[in-house]
């Protein structure tokens, strides 16, 4: 999850539903309550470890913040150098889950066919939004923790995007690798506090209006295929904190058409074997998954 949500169109709730560990997640960050805290002030932590289901939220919790700090330069440095290939890989990663959510739902109806429809529309709409410039201060470092993690667990909906069009993704990744010891913490005091919120409706619409909300979520995936369309054409730039000239605004293209724009080799049948490669892993962690819960 963690190396997911360092990538802007990569949901980290994606990975947590391949994985079979969603609806665990949402329901244990659920039970963070006042009755958990109360456990916690008394001193009684045995109880209070097991109502917050906290050996398994430790485990997430410390993979994603590790993988974060170790694959954020990473993935800058190979989505500079490889773009093609990397976004190919997360198309098919994406591509493939979706109808894995969608295998869950056993009852189709009316809404379930307009959520899924809906989710396809929004996260397509988002996707095509040109990034704002923002101001840096706390309080709105605060609000991009808020917002992007209620992003980074729904399935098809990337936290980093969110930041990306907040004009914070850079900014919160350079964070990281420069240790901004101050930012990091405001960002993610708002992390916490807005997944404690956000996570209370999505456990309460899970239980009440479970298809619907898995038919939302396999929208949103489809629906975000757009951003991580390996062929794009730049439409505008704007200079970094750095001063250098980057990508600002762009749009989907194919392949070749890349060429005709870009002069550069548009690498199709690289890409394929990447996205291949992403469906196949999507497929073969879901079977690990599913027999591992077999046995458990």
């Amino acid at each position: 999850m963690g190396a997911a949500d360092t990538v802007p169109g990569v949901s980290g709730g994606t990975v947590a539903f391949i994985t079979g560990i969603y609806e665990e997640l949402i329901a244990s960050i659920n039970k963070i309550d006042a009755d958990a805290f109360r456990l916690l002030f008394k001193l009684n932590f045995a109880e209070f470890w097991k109502k917050i289901n906290g050996s398994f939220l430790l485990a997430l919790v410390s993979g994603i913040f590790v993988s974060l700090l170790s694959l954020a330069r990473l993935m800058t440095y190979l989505l500079d150098t490889h773009p093609i290939l990397i976004w190919s890989f997360f198309f098919g990663l994406i591509l493939v889950s979706s109808p894995l959510i969608l295998r869950n739902i056993t009852k189709w109806s009316i809404p379930s066919v307009l959520t899924f429809i809906a989710g396809i529309i929004i996260a397509y709409t988002i996707t095509i939004v040109s990034p704002a410039e923002t101001p840096s201060g706390y309080p709105f470092i605060f609000f991009c923790g808020a917002l992007a993690i209620c992003a980074m667990i729904l399935p098809g909906i990337s936290g980093a995007f969110i930041l990306l069009l907040l004009g914070k993704y850079e900014f919160m990744i350079n964070a990281l690798i420069d240790f901004n010891i101050p930012v990091i913490i405001v960002f993610m005091i708002g992390c916490v506090l807005g997944l404690l919120g956000f996570s209370r409706f999505l456990n309460w619409i899970l239980t009440h209006y479970r298809f619907p909300t898995l038919a939302l979520l396999a929208g949103f995936m489809i629906g975000s295929l757009n951003k991580v369309w390996p062929w794009k054409e730049v439409i505008s730039y704007r200079l970094n904190h750095q001063g250098d000239q980057v990508p600002a605004f762009d749009k989907s293209i194919l392949p070749w058409d890349y060429f005709t724009v870009t002069g550069q080799d548009p690498q199709v049948f690289k890409a394929i074997l990447c996205a291949a490669f992403g469906v196949f892993l999507v497929v073969a962690i879901e079977k690990v998954a599913a027999m591992l819960k077999t046995k458990s």
